[in-house]
């Protein structure tokens, strides 16, 4: 899963996360990221997901998408890179995982504990007799 936080453009500040590849930018309803600004074609950018070499950005032939000020035809996204397509800059970050709940574990520790105490006092006062 991958956050895309947008820099610049009339979405600045706000954040599209990517749970399916390929993941789509540009002007066209039918994008995943649909952007409306100048210079963002209907096709823009494909991002996608290769087993092998991580996520790489595609770009769409002769669409201009620039990786850390570098053009871009295809090349492997890191964490952090900043890309502008046409006028409109944003930020790649792989997102945190979400962290399930750990609530039955750790009342079973608790429960646990709870009888070896128990079971220890219960020793304690069978050898005392």
């Amino acid at each position: 899963m991958i956050q895309l936080t947008i820099l610049s453009g009339k979405k600045a500040g706000t954040r599209a996360v990517a749970r399916r590849f390929p993941f789509r930018i540009g002007r066209a309803p039918g994008n995943e990221l649909q952007l409306e600004d100048d210079g963002v074609w209907d096709q823009h950018l494909s991002l996608e997901l290769q087993p092998a070499s991580g996520f790489h950005g595609i770009a769409a032939p002769q669409a201009l998408v620039t990786v850390n000020g570098a053009p871009l035809p295809a090349a492997p996204l890191r964490n952090g890179d900043i890309f502008g397509v046409g006028s409109v800059k944003l930020q790649f970050w792989i997102a945190a995982a979400p962290q399930g709940s750990l609530r039955v574990r750790e009342g079973f520790v608790w429960l646990l504990l709870g009888l070896v105490t128990l079971g220890q006092f219960l020793l304690l006062y069978a050898l005392m007799r």
